[in-house]
C-alpha cells in the first residue's frame, strides 16, 4: 500500500496543487470511461438531447471532446483557475458552453440531463456530503442518461486521509442500484499520480444507464 502517511499529506494538500495537475495533464486525450458512455449513446434507437454536465471539469480533456461532439455542455468545477483554462484553450467551441464554479457540497444540477460525467472528481468531495451530491446526480439524469467516471475504492493510499471518500465494492454496488451498469471495471495496483508521486491506486471506472 506505500507509506499511507505520505498519501495523505498529498491529498491534505492536493487543493494548492491544482496548477500544477492541470499542466501535468494538459494535451491528454479525453477519458475512456466518457469515449465509452459516446459509444453507447451512439448505438440508443432513440437518442436523449445532447445535454451533458462535466463535473470537476479541471482544464477541459473531457468538456472539449463533449463539445466537438455536438454536445451542450455545462461544465463545472470548484476551482476558478480551471474554468479560466477550459475557456482559454483554442481548441474550446464555446458556442454550446456554459461554465459554472461551484462546489460539490453546493452543486446544484439542471433536471434533464442527458449525461453526466465526472473524471477521477467525485472523491475529491467531503464525505458527509456524498450522499448529498450521489442524489443530486442521480435525480438529475433523464431516464435513460448515463453516469460516466470514477470512484475510488477503501484500498486506495489516499483512503487514509479522512477528507476524501472512498467506497467498498458492496457501496459502489448500491450506489449504482437505479442503473443499469454497462461498464465497471476495477483497478487495484500500485502507481504513479499525475505529478509523478508513487500512490497505490484501488479506482472503480463505471459506465451506467438510469433505468
Amino acid at each position: 500500500m506505500g507509506d499511507l502517511s505520505s498519501a495523505a499529506e498529498a491529498a491534505m494538500n492536493f487543493e494548492t496543487r491544482w496548477q500544477q495537475y492541470y499542466q501535468a495533464v494538459e494535451g491528454r486525450p479525453p477519458r475512456t470511461t466518457l469515449t465509452r458512455a459516446l459509444d453507447s449513446i451512439a448505438r440508443d434507437p432513440n437518442p436523449l438531447p445532447r445535454f451533458a454536465v462535466d463535473l470537476g471539469c479541471g482544464n477541459g480533456r473531457d468538456t472539449v471532446e463533449l463539445l466537438r461532439r455536438g454536445w451542450r455542455v455545462l461544465a463545472i468545477d470548484g476551482d476558478p483557475e480551471a474554468i479560466a483554462r477550459l475557456r482559454q484553450r483554442d481548441d474550446c467551441d464555446r458556442t454550446y458552453l456554459e461554465t459554472r464554479v461551484q462546489r460539490f457540497e453546493n452543486l446544484t444540477l439542471p433536471p434533464a440531463v442527458s449525461l453526466i460525467n465526472a473524471s477521477f472528481c467525485l472523491p475529491f468531495c467531503l464525505p458527509q456530503h456524498f450522499a448529498y451530491l450521489w442524489e443530486e446526480i442521480v435525480v438529475a439524469l433523464s431516464p435513460g442518461g448515463r453516469f460516466c467516471g470514477q470512484l475510488f475504492g477503501d484500498q486506495d493510499s489516499w483512503a487514509a486521509y479522512a477528507d476524501l471518500t472512498h467506497h467498498s465494492r458492496i457501496e459502489i454496488n448500491q450506489l449504482l442500484e437505479p442503473f443499469t451498469v454497462e461498464w465497471l471495471e476495477e483497478e487495484n495496483h500500485p502507481g504513479k499520480t499525475a505529478l509523478g508521486e508513487d500512490k497505490h491506486w484501488h479506482i472503480f471506472h463505471i459506465v451506467a444507464q438510469k433505468q
